[in-house]
């Protein structure tokens, strides 16, 4: 895998940042929106929309005094080509394969 696909799987392989990302599905948020549900710190969501927006699955804009996040879908593209690839093959266990990305992705 290219260094760019490598970058969106480690973003998509935590439960917080898919969450984050079907949140901005529906619109545009203000860093402050995308953190309230979550019980964790405001510099903690700031580290994972970071991460996000380093995969280029979001990005960050600054208006007035407000940070806002707006989800990417083009950056989704590269994987999504990648993963239907195995179309061709008997079905994939999707579990399965979370599973191993998780084990790939970790780090050592």
């Amino acid at each position: 895998m290219s260094a760019p696909l490598d970058t969106v799987f480690a973003a998509l392989a935590d439960p917080t940042r898919r969450t984050i990302l079907m949140m901005l599905l529906e619109d545009d948020m203000a860093v402050t929106d995308v953190a309230e549900p979550f019980e964790m710190s405001l510099a903690a969501i700031s580290k994972h929309l970071g991460i996000l927006t380093r995969a280029g699955l979001i990005s960050q804009e600054k208006r007035g005094r407000v940070k806002w996040c707006k989800l990417e879908p083009d950056a989704l593209r590269a994987a999504s080509v990648w993963m239907q690839s195995f179309g061709q093959f008997d079905q994939i266990d999707l579990d399965a394969f979370e599973r191993f990305l998780e084990g790939e992705l970790r780090p050592d």
